[in-house]
Protein backbone atom coordinates (compact mmCIF):
# COMPACT_ATOMS: atom_id res chain seq x y z
CA UNK A 1 0.00 0.00 0.00
CA UNK A 2 0.91 3.59 -0.41
CA UNK A 3 3.22 5.93 2.34
CA UNK A 4 3.07 2.91 4.29
CA UNK A 5 -0.39 3.36 5.21
CA UNK A 6 -0.92 2.35 8.89
CA UNK A 7 -3.64 0.18 8.30
CA UNK A 8 -1.94 -2.89 6.74
CA UNK A 9 -1.96 -5.16 9.62
CA UNK A 10 -0.01 -8.13 10.67
CA UNK A 11 -1.81 -10.55 13.21
CA UNK A 12 1.07 -12.74 15.12
CA UNK A 13 0.23 -14.36 18.24
CA UNK A 14 -2.65 -11.73 18.80
CA UNK A 15 -0.88 -9.06 18.87
CA UNK A 16 -1.52 -6.42 16.09
CA UNK A 17 1.42 -5.14 14.79
CA UNK A 18 0.96 -2.25 12.22
CA UNK A 19 2.49 -1.31 9.19
CA UNK A 20 4.74 2.68 9.96
CA UNK A 21 1.76 5.60 9.77
CA UNK A 22 3.10 9.13 8.28
CA UNK A 23 5.19 10.86 10.82
CA UNK A 24 3.66 14.26 12.01
CA UNK A 25 5.67 17.10 12.45
CA UNK A 26 6.23 18.95 15.49
CA UNK A 27 5.66 22.61 15.62
CA UNK A 28 6.31 23.88 19.04
CA UNK A 29 6.31 22.67 22.68
CA UNK A 30 4.72 24.26 25.41
CA UNK A 31 4.86 23.63 29.42
CA UNK A 32 2.28 24.80 31.74
CA UNK A 33 2.50 26.61 35.01
CA UNK A 34 -0.12 26.78 37.76
CA UNK A 35 -2.22 23.38 37.60
CA UNK A 36 -2.48 22.81 41.18
CA UNK A 37 -2.36 18.99 40.42
CA UNK A 38 -0.45 18.96 37.74
CA UNK A 39 -1.07 15.78 35.42
CA UNK A 40 -3.12 17.53 32.48
CA UNK A 41 -5.72 15.20 31.20
CA UNK A 42 -7.71 16.55 28.44
CA UNK A 43 -8.06 19.63 25.91
CA UNK A 44 -10.55 21.08 24.49
CA UNK A 45 -10.90 24.89 22.16
CA UNK A 46 -13.56 26.94 23.00
CA UNK A 47 -13.79 30.39 21.51
CA UNK A 48 -10.95 30.24 20.48
CA UNK A 49 -9.06 29.66 23.82
CA UNK A 50 -7.35 26.50 24.91
CA UNK A 51 -8.63 24.97 28.16
CA UNK A 52 -7.62 21.64 29.97
CA UNK A 53 -8.38 20.05 32.92
CA UNK A 54 -6.24 18.09 35.86
CA UNK A 55 -7.69 14.04 36.81
CA UNK A 56 -6.29 15.34 40.24
CA UNK A 57 -8.28 18.27 40.55
CA UNK A 58 -12.50 17.94 41.05
CA UNK A 59 -12.91 21.60 41.79
CA UNK A 60 -11.63 23.75 38.92
CA UNK A 61 -11.04 23.30 35.20
CA UNK A 62 -8.08 25.85 33.50
CA UNK A 63 -8.29 28.44 30.55
CA UNK A 64 -4.62 28.32 29.29
CA UNK A 65 -2.61 31.84 28.88
CA UNK A 66 -0.53 31.05 25.91
CA UNK A 67 0.73 34.67 25.68
CA UNK A 68 3.94 33.78 26.17
CA UNK A 69 5.20 31.57 23.71
CA UNK A 70 7.05 28.77 25.22
CA UNK A 71 5.66 28.64 29.13
CA UNK A 72 1.74 28.79 29.44
CA UNK A 73 -0.04 29.56 32.77
CA UNK A 74 -3.12 27.84 33.59
CA UNK A 75 -5.78 30.08 34.84
CA UNK A 76 -8.33 28.08 37.24
CA UNK A 77 -11.94 28.29 36.89
CA UNK A 78 -13.17 27.25 40.18
CA UNK A 79 -16.90 25.28 39.97
CA UNK A 80 -18.90 24.11 42.53
CA UNK A 81 -19.50 20.52 41.63
CA UNK A 82 -23.38 18.75 42.73
CA UNK A 83 -23.28 15.46 43.95
CA UNK A 84 -22.51 13.26 41.41
CA UNK A 85 -26.09 10.96 40.03
CA UNK A 86 -25.57 7.14 40.48
CA UNK A 87 -25.51 5.58 36.49
CA UNK A 88 -25.62 1.97 37.19
CA UNK A 89 -21.68 2.09 37.33
CA UNK A 90 -21.07 -1.00 40.22
CA UNK A 91 -20.17 0.13 43.59
CA UNK A 92 -17.18 -1.66 43.50
CA UNK A 93 -15.74 0.13 40.67
CA UNK A 94 -16.94 3.92 42.48
CA UNK A 95 -15.45 2.84 45.92
CA UNK A 96 -12.12 1.48 44.50
CA UNK A 97 -11.52 4.84 43.04
CA UNK A 98 -12.87 6.74 46.03
CA UNK A 99 -10.02 5.08 47.98
CA UNK A 100 -7.35 5.76 45.13
CA UNK A 101 -8.17 9.56 45.62
CA UNK A 102 -7.11 9.17 49.20
CA UNK A 103 -3.62 8.85 47.97
CA UNK A 104 -3.26 11.04 45.17
CA UNK A 105 -6.10 13.38 44.83
CA UNK A 106 -9.03 13.31 42.50
CA UNK A 107 -12.33 11.86 43.70
CA UNK A 108 -13.74 12.43 40.40
CA UNK A 109 -10.76 11.92 37.99
CA UNK A 110 -11.56 14.34 34.98
CA UNK A 111 -10.18 13.09 32.20
CA UNK A 112 -11.56 14.87 29.13
CA UNK A 113 -13.34 18.04 28.18
CA UNK A 114 -14.68 18.94 25.05
CA UNK A 115 -17.14 22.15 23.50
CA UNK A 116 -19.67 22.60 21.75
CA UNK A 117 -21.01 26.27 19.90
CA UNK A 118 -22.48 28.07 22.66
CA UNK A 119 -19.71 27.60 24.99
CA UNK A 120 -20.59 24.76 27.36
CA UNK A 121 -17.63 23.04 28.32
CA UNK A 122 -18.01 18.73 29.11
CA UNK A 123 -15.93 17.16 31.49
CA UNK A 124 -15.85 13.38 31.68
CA UNK A 125 -15.50 11.78 35.15
CA UNK A 126 -13.59 8.56 34.39
CA UNK A 127 -14.36 7.49 38.19
CA UNK A 128 -17.81 7.88 37.67
CA UNK A 129 -18.54 7.29 33.77
CA UNK A 130 -20.27 10.73 34.37
CA UNK A 131 -20.45 14.06 32.31
CA UNK A 132 -20.15 17.47 33.91
CA UNK A 133 -21.38 20.05 32.29
CA UNK A 134 -20.06 23.77 32.63
CA UNK A 135 -22.16 26.76 31.17
CA UNK A 136 -20.59 29.85 30.59
CA UNK A 137 -22.72 31.35 32.79
CA UNK A 138 -24.60 29.71 35.68
CA UNK A 139 -24.13 26.32 37.56
CA UNK A 140 -23.07 23.24 36.71
CA UNK A 141 -24.33 20.19 36.47
CA UNK A 142 -24.23 16.16 35.28
CA UNK A 143 -26.09 15.11 32.67
CA UNK A 144 -28.76 13.14 32.67
CA UNK A 145 -27.87 9.54 31.06
CA UNK A 146 -30.10 6.63 30.40
CA UNK A 147 -28.52 3.70 32.00
CA UNK A 148 -28.55 2.16 28.76
CA UNK A 149 -25.41 3.76 27.98
CA UNK A 150 -23.50 1.96 30.78
CA UNK A 151 -25.40 -1.74 30.45
CA UNK A 152 -24.41 -1.62 27.08
CA UNK A 153 -20.74 -0.64 27.26
CA UNK A 154 -20.77 -3.42 30.25
CA UNK A 155 -22.46 -6.11 27.84
CA UNK A 156 -20.05 -4.98 25.24
CA UNK A 157 -16.83 -5.92 27.74
CA UNK A 158 -15.58 -2.14 28.37
CA UNK A 159 -16.45 -0.31 31.86
CA UNK A 160 -14.97 -4.12 33.57
CA UNK A 161 -11.64 -2.61 35.34
CA UNK A 162 -10.81 0.28 37.84
CA UNK A 163 -8.76 2.76 35.92
CA UNK A 164 -10.17 1.92 32.55
CA UNK A 165 -13.45 3.74 32.28
CA UNK A 166 -14.02 6.67 30.12
CA UNK A 167 -10.90 8.24 29.21
CA UNK A 168 -12.02 11.16 26.65
CA UNK A 169 -15.19 12.76 25.07
CA UNK A 170 -16.02 14.57 22.42
CA UNK A 171 -19.54 17.04 21.67
CA UNK A 172 -20.66 17.98 18.42
CA UNK A 173 -20.93 21.83 18.09
CA UNK A 174 -24.76 21.79 18.27
CA UNK A 175 -24.23 19.91 21.23
CA UNK A 176 -26.66 17.16 20.73
CA UNK A 177 -24.03 14.34 19.96
CA UNK A 178 -21.49 13.39 22.55
CA UNK A 179 -18.92 10.71 21.62
CA UNK A 180 -17.61 9.08 24.62
CA UNK A 181 -13.80 6.64 24.84
CA UNK A 182 -13.31 3.63 27.21
CA UNK A 183 -9.87 3.21 27.88
CA UNK A 184 -8.74 -0.32 27.71
CA UNK A 185 -9.35 -3.96 28.28
CA UNK A 186 -11.62 -3.34 26.09
CA UNK A 187 -11.12 -0.25 24.54
CA UNK A 188 -13.79 1.05 22.56
CA UNK A 189 -15.86 4.36 21.15
CA UNK A 190 -19.77 5.20 22.29
CA UNK A 191 -22.54 7.64 20.80
CA UNK A 192 -25.19 9.13 22.79
CA UNK A 193 -27.74 11.73 21.82
CA UNK A 194 -29.56 14.69 23.60
CA UNK A 195 -33.42 13.56 23.79
CA UNK A 196 -34.81 16.62 25.69
CA UNK A 197 -33.32 16.25 29.11
CA UNK A 198 -31.70 13.10 28.76
CA UNK A 199 -29.02 11.80 26.76
CA UNK A 200 -29.82 8.20 25.53
CA UNK A 201 -28.60 5.55 22.95
CA UNK A 202 -29.87 5.78 19.58
CA UNK A 203 -30.37 2.44 19.44
CA UNK A 204 -27.14 1.14 20.31
CA UNK A 205 -24.74 3.07 21.64
CA UNK A 206 -21.52 0.99 21.07
CA UNK A 207 -19.83 1.78 17.90
CA UNK A 208 -16.46 -0.13 18.59
CA UNK A 209 -15.56 -2.71 21.55
CA UNK A 210 -12.28 -4.27 20.86
CA UNK A 211 -9.53 -6.18 23.12
CA UNK A 212 -5.96 -7.87 21.93
CA UNK A 213 -2.27 -5.84 22.20
CA UNK A 214 -0.48 -3.63 19.98
CA UNK A 215 3.33 -3.77 19.61
CA UNK A 216 4.79 -0.26 20.51
CA UNK A 217 6.14 2.07 17.80
CA UNK A 218 9.91 0.70 17.65
CA UNK A 219 11.90 4.12 19.04
CA UNK A 220 10.47 3.05 22.42
CA UNK A 221 12.92 1.72 24.53
CA UNK A 222 12.74 -2.11 24.63
CA UNK A 223 9.29 -1.89 22.96
CA UNK A 224 6.78 -4.47 23.71
CA UNK A 225 3.19 -6.08 23.02
CA UNK A 226 0.88 -3.39 25.40
CA UNK A 227 -3.07 -3.01 25.19
CA UNK A 228 -4.45 -1.19 22.76
CA UNK A 229 -6.06 1.65 24.12
CA UNK A 230 -8.15 5.14 23.75
CA UNK A 231 -6.41 8.17 25.78
CA UNK A 232 -9.05 10.94 24.27
CA UNK A 233 -11.63 11.66 21.42
CA UNK A 234 -11.87 15.28 18.73
CA UNK A 235 -14.31 15.89 16.41
CA UNK A 236 -13.10 18.03 13.60
CA UNK A 237 -14.57 18.74 9.99
CA UNK A 238 -17.22 15.36 10.25
CA UNK A 239 -14.66 13.29 11.59
CA UNK A 240 -13.81 11.49 14.83
CA UNK A 241 -9.96 11.14 15.88
CA UNK A 242 -8.47 9.40 18.02
CA UNK A 243 -5.72 9.37 20.72
CA UNK A 244 -4.49 6.64 20.72
CA UNK A 245 -1.64 6.58 23.78
CA UNK A 246 0.44 3.41 23.60
CA UNK A 247 0.74 3.27 19.63
CA UNK A 248 2.16 6.69 19.97
CA UNK A 249 -0.64 7.90 17.05
CA UNK A 250 -3.63 9.88 15.64
CA UNK A 251 -6.03 7.80 13.46
CA UNK A 252 -9.37 9.53 11.60
CA UNK A 253 -12.31 7.47 12.25
CA UNK A 254 -15.75 7.48 10.41
CA UNK A 255 -17.92 9.32 13.62
CA UNK A 256 -20.70 6.87 12.96
CA UNK A 257 -19.39 3.78 12.43
CA UNK A 258 -16.08 4.14 14.12
CA UNK A 259 -13.74 2.43 11.33
CA UNK A 260 -10.08 3.49 11.05
CA UNK A 261 -9.81 5.86 7.64
CA UNK A 262 -5.97 6.43 8.26
CA UNK A 263 -3.75 7.57 11.36
CA UNK A 264 -0.61 9.62 11.84
CA UNK A 265 2.37 8.65 14.04
CA UNK A 266 4.17 11.13 16.63
CA UNK A 267 6.84 8.68 17.90
CA UNK A 268 9.34 10.24 16.10
CA UNK A 269 8.64 13.00 18.16
CA UNK A 270 7.96 12.44 21.04
CA UNK A 271 11.03 9.56 21.64
CA UNK A 272 13.40 11.83 20.62
CA UNK A 273 15.84 11.07 23.83
CA UNK A 274 15.51 14.53 25.45
CA UNK A 275 11.65 14.60 25.63
CA UNK A 276 11.85 10.37 26.99
CA UNK A 277 10.21 9.56 30.61
CA UNK A 278 11.03 6.62 32.75
CA UNK A 279 7.83 5.01 32.62
CA UNK A 280 6.79 1.99 30.28
CA UNK A 281 3.57 3.16 28.67
CA UNK A 282 2.60 6.04 26.72
CA UNK A 283 1.33 9.48 28.09
CA UNK A 284 -0.27 11.48 25.96
CA UNK A 285 -3.72 12.35 27.53
CA UNK A 286 -5.46 15.09 25.27
CA UNK A 287 -6.21 16.13 21.80
CA UNK A 288 -7.48 18.74 19.92
CA UNK A 289 -7.38 18.65 15.72
CA UNK A 290 -8.04 21.39 13.77
CA UNK A 291 -7.31 22.67 10.08
CA UNK A 292 -4.04 23.69 11.00
CA UNK A 293 -2.68 20.75 13.04
CA UNK A 294 -3.06 18.95 16.32
CA UNK A 295 -2.25 20.08 19.91
CA UNK A 296 -1.19 16.76 22.36
CA UNK A 297 -0.58 17.14 25.75
CA UNK A 298 0.82 14.83 28.15
CA UNK A 299 -0.15 13.57 31.49
CA UNK A 300 3.18 12.70 32.73
CA UNK A 301 2.16 11.60 36.29
CA UNK A 302 4.25 13.84 37.72
CA UNK A 303 7.30 12.08 36.87
CA UNK A 304 10.41 13.79 35.53
CA UNK A 305 11.87 13.67 31.79
CA UNK A 306 14.82 12.67 30.11
CA UNK A 307 15.76 16.71 29.85
CA UNK A 308 14.81 17.46 33.67
CA UNK A 309 11.38 19.00 32.53
CA UNK A 310 8.45 18.15 35.02
CA UNK A 311 5.76 19.92 34.41
CA UNK A 312 2.62 19.48 32.04
CA UNK A 313 3.53 19.71 28.55
CA UNK A 314 1.74 20.53 24.88
CA UNK A 315 2.34 19.81 22.17
CA UNK A 316 1.55 21.76 18.16
CA UNK A 317 1.96 19.14 15.47
CA UNK A 318 1.28 20.37 12.03
CA UNK A 319 -1.55 19.06 9.82
CA UNK A 320 -0.25 16.01 7.22
CA UNK A 321 0.47 17.03 3.80
CA UNK A 322 -2.90 17.30 2.15
CA UNK A 323 -4.69 18.30 5.67
CA UNK A 324 -6.63 15.81 7.64
CA UNK A 325 -8.63 14.41 4.67
CA UNK A 326 -6.33 12.72 2.55
CA UNK A 327 -6.60 9.59 1.57
CA UNK A 328 -3.62 7.40 1.92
Amino acid sequence: MRNGFALALVLWAGVVVAEPAPELKLLSEHVVEGMRGGNLSGLAVCGGELWTVSDRDDDRIYRLDASDAKVWQADALVIDVPQVPDNGLPWGLRSRTWAASFLRGGALDFEGISCDSAGNRYVVSEAYAAILQVPPTGEASWLKIAPALIRQARASGMLLHFNALFEGLAVNPAGDQLWLAAERERRGLLLIKRQQTVWDCDGNCVLLSEAGLEMQPAQFPKAKPVSRDFADISLFNGKLFTLERNAFQVCRRDPQSAKVERCWSFAAEALQDNRRYAQAYGLAEALVVDAEGAWIGLDNNDGRRADGEERPIVWRFAAPDGGWSASP
